[in-house]
């Protein structure tokens, strides 16, 4: 098995734009798209332009991303949080400020207790960003 885990986030027909903006603010780079209508299998026209997987890397970091097929939803929640830990200040406010627009800050980016700048934004798609930059 391989030491990582994957998050796979799903989306209500955005999952392109979802991915090019987790591009834009990862400085990350897709490794690939293939959409329903794309699926060796008959889809209704509909479901067409729908991503049915498509996968984001930089480094060590992979997020992989689909689109509902119609007629199914996607539920907003907050049982899933992904974390981030830049290296530096700079990455860290510009992860806070790229994920909160058209998002909303959790907590703030703030100085902690146990000696990390640390926020959670809820990014404009809904998902929870928790970043975590440990001060040296």
């Amino acid at each position: 098995m391989k030491e990582q885990i994957t998050p796979y986030l799903s989306f209500d027909g955005n999952a392109k734009q979802a991915l090019e903006f987790y591009k834009e603010v990862l400085g990350a780079e897709v490794t690939g798209v293939q959409t329903f209508g794309e699926a060796d299998y008959p889809t209704p026209p509909e479901a067409n332009d729908r991503v049915m997987h498509a996968q984001l890397k930089k480094g060590n970091i992979s997020l992989m991303f689909s689109d509902t097929f119609p007629g199914q939803s996607t539920v907003v929640g907050n049982n899933i949080t992904l974390t981030l830990e830049p290296e530096s200040e700079e990455e860290i406010q510009h992860l806070f400020d790229a994920l909160r627009k058209n998002g909303k800050p959790l907590n703030e980016l703030e100085d902690t207790f146990w000696g990390a700048k640390y926020a959670r934004v809820q990014d404009q798609f809904g998902i929870i960003w928790e970043l975590n930059y440990q001060k040296s």
